[in-house]
């Protein structure tokens, strides 16, 4: 199979699809494998690099031509028609983009629809951004807080440590715990899955309880399920005493395919000191914060509101590195000569559009329902 890698057009973007080192281990597997001039400069890797592991580097319209295209965001190239898109598509923000896939005959293979099972976790690339994403954003927030993250003993006196406070503790939050624990911040966490509570602790960190029946999470894939308005209000509720007393607030809460959940308000960021952060991991599926523009840092009121989208790309290289191993680990089940056996239950829940159609049931009801 001929695998193709593009080089990334969206603003901001550095990431790439696949690494040097994965070339190899792909042409190891009988694929042949052409990258765009320039594909991995944002992530500091060389076309030489490529060249090296026996990749043939190409303008753009020869990657297109590829039987598997290997992107990080979906591709919006007029000319792309008739091939194998495996990327981050973005099905559920962007249905119709499937729709034009389908139209063109473009088979879309999207991350998003990777099942959480344990035969799919080298797979998971949402987990392995959402690491990269988690990681950025307690260095995102600990540069903007006023105050220091770790507790410091000096001549001139003792400076207590900042509080840090993460909503939502998936694998975002699970990394934000760590990483501002690491920096010495004192850390308090809430989640509504039940299992979230042990995990939290085992990082060093407080769990917030609230007077909610927890979730179950493991029937929904180990995502947390949309909460009813009554339920979203008594969060919000238990969650503004710790908003107002936080330096920093993580927001991570996400539910796939829907709006993240409002969980801090306009009057709970001005309960907030002057000086205090939140950074909205979120923010590129609506955000946790009302404040919260998508890929602008705001003030209001002294509080700055950091809505970045692309924080996983603020890390490209190992970001790169960790999403490279995902598309190879997917293209080893599709093998060499590219047949897409849809009976496999991996690739049937990751393939979007197929034969002229859209395929998936949720993303079809989303294209109907526009």
């Amino acid at each position: 199979m001929k695998i193709g890698v593009l080089r990334e057009n969206l603003a901001g973007e550095r990431r790439v699809a696949i690494t040097p080192h994965i070339v190899k281990r792909l042409i190891q597997s009988g694929h042949s494998v052409t990258v765009e001039g320039q594909a991995g400069a944002g992530a500091g890797l060389a076309d030489d690099a490529y060249q090296a592991e026996g990749a043939t580097i190409v303008g753009r319209t020869d990657v297109l031509s590829s039987d598997l295209i290997a992107t990080v965001n979906a591709p919006q190239d007029a000319d792309l028609r008739d091939t194998m898109v495996l990327g981050l598509l973005r099905p559920f923000e962007d249905p119709s983009q499937m729709t034009s896939y389908a139209s063109r005959g473009i088979t879309g293979l999207a991350f998003e629809l990777v099942p959480r099972t344990t035969r799919a976790q080298a797979m998971d690339a949402l987990s392995s951004q959402a690491t990269v994403s988690g990681y950025q954003a307690a260095l995102e927030g600990a540069k903007a807080c006023d105050r220091f993250f770790p507790m410091l003993t000096t001549a001139a006196g003792t400076i207590p440590p900042a509080r840090a406070l993460i909503l939502g503790a998936g694998v975002a939050g699970l990394q934000a715990i760590a990483t501002s624990r690491r920096l010495g911040a004192v850390v308090s966490a809430f989640d509504v899955r039940a299992a979230a509570a042990e995990q939290v602790r085992s990082l060093g960190a407080s769990f917030l309880e609230s007077d909610l029946e927890p979730q179950d999470a493991t029937s929904n894939g180990g995502y947390a399920r949309q909460l009813e308005t009554d339920a979203t209000e008594r969060v919000r509720a238990s969650l503004a005493a710790p908003v107002a007393t936080a330096d920093v607030v993580i927001a991570t809460a996400a539910i796939p395919g829907k709006a993240a959940p409002l969980l801090i308000t306009t009057a709970m960021v001005e309960s907030m000191r002057p000086g205090s952060v939140i950074v909205d991991v979120s923010a590129g599926t609506g955000g946790n914060c009302e404040l919260t523009r998508p890929g602008e840092a705001v003030r209001h009121g002294g509080v700055q509101v950091i809505g970045f989208t692309d924080l996983a790309s603020r890390k490209p290289y190992d970001a790169s590195q960790m999403y490279a191993r995902n598309v190879a680990a997917l293209i080893e089940i599709i093998g060499p000569d590219g047949f897409l056996d849809l009976s496999d239950d991996i690739l049937d829940q990751i393939t979007v559009t197929y034969g002229g159609e859209v395929r998936h049931p949720r993303i079809r009801e989303l294209v109907a329902g526009r």
